[in-house]
């Protein structure tokens, strides 16, 4: 049976004998070769860390499993949290897992209806917010200030102690850091969550170097590259759909330690790219995770990456949100008859080409 995070990395983390070692499978994700745009940006080595295949399909659940373990371990009954998508559903999946209430502010219309769907299937208690993610997450901060409700945001440091855990996984799986880490923002928890696990592995010696850590936002909700708050955050990626990102100056932190970028890339060019990685690599992601790609699409066009060694984050599954998904398909589907003529007529093209060796003997 695959170890989760909390068991792999139990010395790295803040565990101690009372810490229940809950886990649903989080942890140890593929790390992919890329086959196509690796040689299209000119790097040496191209690799996708596919947080997708986590249980509830997304990175949330590498600091939820930790988050929910201390709650458990400090004797709460209940967790709470504001989201628009992949934190609701992992936090309702671990509060359902482990017996706990789980209670959700969602912005009203910022939410994926594949999230939405999945968090329900759950059977937390969901709450609309006639607001922004920042005006529900304040909400979600006072309350659990004021009853005894854990708060599981990435606010949450042990949030950021479990997601830490997939620096630590390329690390191993790579056999040293890479030089450049893709990665979107959005709240910010997660850029500052890998740098500190690279860090932790360098103290430790079990990496030789640190990567630059490059952070992507979407052009209308870009907050820490226009340097300012944003009210009404916009783009097609909703779970970076964020204007005042909890983490922001711990993400200007890891920018900076490392020499690496925090900049934006537009709707257009996180489609083009999210179409991409289904088209050319196999890997339906969703919105928010192919930011990471446009990110080097667009840093290759800046600087020569020969010979160096990068990583994109894909933080979720694209049936996240399959309505995107139906809505950038650019093909018609055809009907015919179930006769094998018709379909022969309709595929000549492909037998003409594809198949020219000819039908078998």
């Amino acid at each position: 049976m695959r170890q989760g995070v909390l068991e792999r990395y139990r010395e790295l983390l803040e565990i101690t004998p009372n810490t229940p070692m809950i886990s649903m499978g989080e942890g140890s994700t593929p790390l992919v070769r890329s086959r196509f745009i690796e040689n299209e940006v000119g790097c040496a080595e191209l690799y996708f860390k596919l947080e997708g295949c986590n249980p509830s399909g997304s990175f949330k659940d590498r600091g939820m499993v930790m988050a929910v373990a201390k709650a458990i371990e400090d004797g709460s009954a209940a967790i709470m949290c504001a989201s628009t998508g992949n934190t609701s559903a992992s936090a309702a999946a671990y509060g359902a897992y482990c017996g706990l209430t789980t209670i959700v502010l969602v912005p009203s219309g910022d939410v994926a209806a594949g999230k939405m769907a999945q968090a329900l299937a759950y059977h937390p208690r969901i709450l609309v917010v006639n607001g922004t993610f920042d005006q529900a997450l304040e909400m979600v901060r006072t309350f659990t200030q004021r009853y005894p409700v854990t708060l599981v945001n990435s606010l949450n440091p042990h949030r950021l102690e479990g997601q830490k855990t997939a620096a630590f996984e390329i690390v191993d799986d790579l056999g040293d850091a890479p030089d450049f880490l893709f990665i979107p923002v959005g709240n910010a928890g997660n850029i500052t969550a890998y740098w500190r696990g690279f860090s932790q592995y360098a103290d430790l010696g079990r990496a030789e170097t640190l990567p630059r850590m490059m952070g992507y936002q979407a052009e209308g909700a870009a907050p820490i590259v226009r340097g300012e708050p944003i009210a009404e955050p916009s783009t097609v990626a909703s779970a970076i759909r964020i204007g005042n990102p909890a983490s922001w100056q711990q993400a200007l932190t890891a920018r900076d330690q490392s020499g690496g970028v925090i900049d934006s890339v537009t709707d257009d060019e996180i489609l083009s790219a999210y179409r991409m990685l289904s088209r050319r690599e196999g890997i339906f992601a969703e919105p928010a995770s192919a930011a990471s790609v446009a990110g080097v699409i667009k840093f290759s066009g800046q600087l020569d990456l020969a010979g160096k060694r990068v990583v994109c984050v894909i933080t979720g599954s694209g049936l996240k949100d399959p309505d995107l998904a139906t809505q950038n398909i650019d093909m018609s589907l055809q009907e015919l008859p179930p006769e094998l003529w018709a379909m022969e007529k309709v595929l000549e093209e492909v037998v003409q080409g594809t198949l020219s060796l000819g039908p078998k003997a």
